[in-house]
């Protein structure tokens, strides 16, 4: 390599990566985003601080422009642009912000709607009377100093801090793998904590908690979780629960006012005001007429208006559910303690500030301790040049200039430099008796001065006198009531449907490709009230519906098993001749599921009480698991039946377990068995055997038979229908109660030639039924129930002369719609089922039952 020619160092990239980049985060982490622990301020506030003390802008002093005290803050301490230092300086005026502000800000300085400040060209600031007690004594030597940027100046590593200002203003800021989060807290009760901890410095979190009751913040409200209030003061890390603060007006007319006079610490009012607008305009919640800020320069009034129907304590649930209502605060306390970054709990951050007290004490004793020996040795010698004042004249007058009086001073007396020095500079008029007793009253004070500072220096129990002194000066003058309110638990409320939603009869519809869709009763009439009149999509059918009611949630049964809860109000709104949503649209599930069976029912009428949930696979087994269990809500669905590899659900339904069931074979075998005699299991479980299976047989259907009244004449028949459209029906009173897990008997009898291949079967209540067939190439029949003939068990099918094709579905018609000025009470009952006379409105039930599949699926 040639002279001329720079020189060249080859480093390893990652080697230099890591130092380049350990040299950065150290600066910011150090520099810039975290708080001292013993000053609690951040670079960039301690050097604005600073400034304005230097300046003389504090609070006994007219107002000046903040760009002054930004340029002077740039210009010889923090080089890291305006306007980074313009926001913190506002920061420290913004009451809702800061518990104790150290700016006083005149001027436009934002808002709690996080509304921007003016430009700093308009708004002037001061520093505030807490300021200068975080600045006091700076000039008694007490903290360590540096050089600023340029090195033309000196500035404070740390300020004074007369009180703990970290946990009184708290802080937040994130920097290069380190994040803070602080909250602020009242300051009489930050001092009581400390004093306590100087008496008794063993003292545990316990005692400290019995001072600190927990974070206060500017903007009150309730804070909640004694529990992770415990672990972030004992960790430095924890999480509380911060509510706003409301009350709950009642107007003449009947309506509600939910007035909210505090919001969360951190909250942006009018983002939560948007928000509660935005739950009224999507109508998320039923009955919220209007959500407005009335807030003014008096304080906080946001107003919820709710009609008289509403919940409130539902619509409460859902404000602290989903808007800035309620809010959680996440402890991490982390500050610069012994120039690192340290996670502290509180006991940590008030041992660090004491002993900050104690150096900062310590050293301003040391200091006023030689100036006052400094003074004291000036006035003995004052004082000793009285008493000879014509001798000290007279050699000062021989003298031949001030060097020479100063040395024959110190040569004739015995006074020393500083002495002589003090004698020549002393005035004419300092030398009256007056002015003697003077000089002796100063030395006197200056020796009790000097006897307790030594004391101080001394005595470890002098030194915390003089601290505890302070802090409570500091707290007589600036302490102020608790503004959040501390409880131990947190409070909720149940966010029941009928607060979402306004409860409305509707009509529910399954397909048989798992189509589902919710319409409005008016609909459901206006376009016949008929099951031919409801749409589907070309090659589908409708293979279930029933009566039920926004505010109730519905059961989903899948093929492969899994069970999904959905509030009858998140299906998705169609018209009856529409062709609905696929299911898949409403809660995610296997493209390649089928839905089997929707069971409506009011939980929070407890109408599933005493109501179990049947289910029957392929394979011939039942289980039986109590209603209640389904009732939880995921995304991805649960568990509802455990299946055996190769099996699946082909039917379910809820009941009492008082009846019987009947199970149908794709063969035409059937077996008829009591409901109680299967044990209740748990949801996830396979269940027991229904019955015997031949070989290449399979369940195609359940049919439940619900108990009749005691003498009460059993008119019901049980439909068979085969898949080439042949039909039969059989009294059920023909078909024998026998155990579970037998083989049964016939349904349909048999041919030898080409035996049937049953599609499913139906309950039938009455003659006057009827049925709508759906064959495979679209289209619809109906068929009135007397037209089938009634025969014996093991009978032969009978062909319906209509119906020339594959059967894709059969549906059973009720047997009368509801009159026009007819009402409808919000209980769904099975299509096709006599409805149940109940005693009160809380028995009744909603359920939407499947009792058959297409077999070919």
């Amino acid at each position: 390599m040639s002279g001329n020619d720079k020189r060249v160092v080859e480093i390893d990239l990652e080697d230099e990566l890591a130092r380049s980049y350990g040299r950065y985060a150290h600066a910011i982490i150090l520099d810039r985003a975290i708080p001292d622990v013993r000053d609690g301020l951040k670079p960039v506030q301690r050097r604005i601080i600073y400034a304005m003390f230097e300046s003389g802008n504090v609070s006994d002093k007219p107002y000046r422009k903040s760009a002054k005290t930004v340029g002077e803050v740039m210009g010889n301490y923090h080089p890291h642009g305006d306007q980074s230092i313009y926001d913190a300086l506002v920061r420290l005026a913004q009451p809702w912000k800061m518990r104790g502000p150290l700016v006083d800000g005149h001027g436009n300085f934002g808002s709690p709607d996080d509304d921007p400040p003016a430009a700093m060209r308009y708004t002037e600031a001061r520093g505030t009377q807490l300021a200068s007690a975080l600045t006091q004594d700076i000039r008694l030597r007490t903290v360590d100093w540096k050089p600023n940027f340029d090195e033309k100046a000196l500035e404070p590593q740390v300020l004074p801090a007369r009180y703990p200002n970290l946990l009184v203003n708290g802080c937040s800021g994130v920097s290069t793998g380190f994040a803070t989060e602080i909250p602020p807290h009242t300051l009489g009760e930050v001092i009581d904590a400390t004093i306590a901890l100087i008496d008794k410095p063993s003292i545990d979190l316990e005692g400290l908690m019995n001072h600190v009751r927990g974070p206060d913040f500017p903007t009150g409200g309730i804070l909640m979780g004694i529990g992770g209030l415990k672990d972030a003061y004992e960790t430095g890390r924890g999480k509380v629960i911060v509510q706003g603060r409301w009350e709950v007006e009642r107007l003449r007319d009947g309506k509600h006012l939910i007035v909210i006079s505090e919001v969360p610490y951190g909250t942006n009012k009018a983002r939560m005001v948007a928000q509660m607008e935005g739950l009224r305009a999507d109508k998320v919640v039923h009955g919220m007429i209007d959500a407005r800020d009335e807030s003014d320069r008096e304080g906080t009034r946001v107003v919820v208006e709710l009609s008289k129907a509403a919940n409130v304590e539902g619509v409460l649930g859902i404000l602290l559910k989903k808007t800035g209502l309620q809010v959680s605060y996440n402890f991490n306390m982390v500050a610069i303690d012994r120039k690192s970054p340290r996670c502290l709990g509180l006991k940590g951050i008030l041992e660090a500030y004491v002993a900050h007290q104690k150096e900062v004490v310590t050293r301003r004793s040391q200091y006023l301790l030689e100036t006052a020996s400094h003074r004291l040795h000036v006035v003995e010698g004052l004082i000793r040049a009285v008493d000879v004042l014509d001798e000290v004249i007279a050699v000062i007058r021989a003298s031949e200039d001030r060097k020479d009086a100063r040395q024959n001073l110190m040569t004739r007396f015995k006074f020393s430099e500083i002495q002589a020095d003090a004698i020549l500079d002393l005035r004419l008029h300092r030398l009256t008796g007056l002015q003697l007793l003077q000089l002796k009253a100063e030395e006197a004070e200056l020796r009790d001065q000097i006897a307790s500072l030594e004391a101080i220096l001394n005595s470890s129990s002098k030194l915390k006198s003089v601290i505890k002194r302070e802090l409570k000066e500091i707290k007589k003058k600036f302490a102020d009531d608790r503004r959040t309110t501390i409880q131990d638990e947190v409070r909720r409320f149940d966010v029941t449907v009928t607060a979402l939603v306004k409860p409305q009869t509707v009509v529910l519809a399954l397909t048989k490709d798992s189509y589902i869709r919710r319409s409005s009763l008016g609909s459901f009439r206006g376009s016949g009230g008929t099951l031919r009149d409801a749409g589907t999509k070309e090659g589908d059918a409708l293979i279930s519906w029933c009566i039920s009611n926004t505010t109730h949630k519905a059961i989903i049964i899948t093929r492969k098993g899994t069970a999904h809860a959905v509030g009858v109000h998140q299906i998705p709104e169609d018209k009856w001749g529409g062709s609905g949503t696929a299911f898949v649209n409403v809660v995610p599930f296997d493209k390649e599921d089928k839905v089997i069976s929707v069971i409506a029912c009011d939980f929070a009428k407890k109408q599933h009480e005493g109501k179990f949930l049947y289910t029957f696979t392929e394979k011939g087994m039942v289980k039986r698991s109590a209603l209640h269990h389904y009732d939880a809500s995921r995304s991805t669905g649960i568990i509802g039946v455990g299946l055996s590899p190769g099996d699946a659900v082909v039917s379910a339904y809820q009941s009492d377990g008082l009846g019987d069931t009947l199970v149908i074979t794709q063969k035409g075998q059937c077996i008829r068995f009591q409901e109680a005699t299967v044990s209740a299991s748990g949801r996830g479980a396979k269940g027991v055997r229904a019955m015997g299976l031949d070989r290449g047989d399979r369940v195609v259907c359940a049919v439940s038979i619900p108990r009749l009244a005691d003498g009460e004449t059993d008119k019901r028949t049980v439909l068979a229908v085969t898949v080439d459209g042949k039909f039969k029906r059989t009294l059920v009173g023909d078909l024998p109660v026998q155990l579970r897990a037998g083989k049964g008997g016939r349904i349909i009898v048999k041919k030898k030639s080409r035996p049937h291949q049953l599609w499913g079967g139906l309950l039938l209540s009455s003659e006057r039924d009827s049925i709508l067939v759906v064959l495979e190439d679209g289209e619809k029949i109906d068929v009135e129930v007397r037209s089938i003939p009634t025969g014996a068990a093991n009978g032969s099918g009978y062909a319906i002369p209509d119906v020339s094709g594959n059967i894709l579905h059969v549906i059973a018609e009720v047997e009368a719609e509801p009159e026009e000025d007819e009402e409808l009470s919000d209980d769904a009952t099975e299509p096709g089922i006599e409805p149940i006379e109940f005693e009160s409105v809380d028995q009744e039930v909603d359920q939407l039952v499947l009792v058959d599949v297409d077999s070919k699926d």
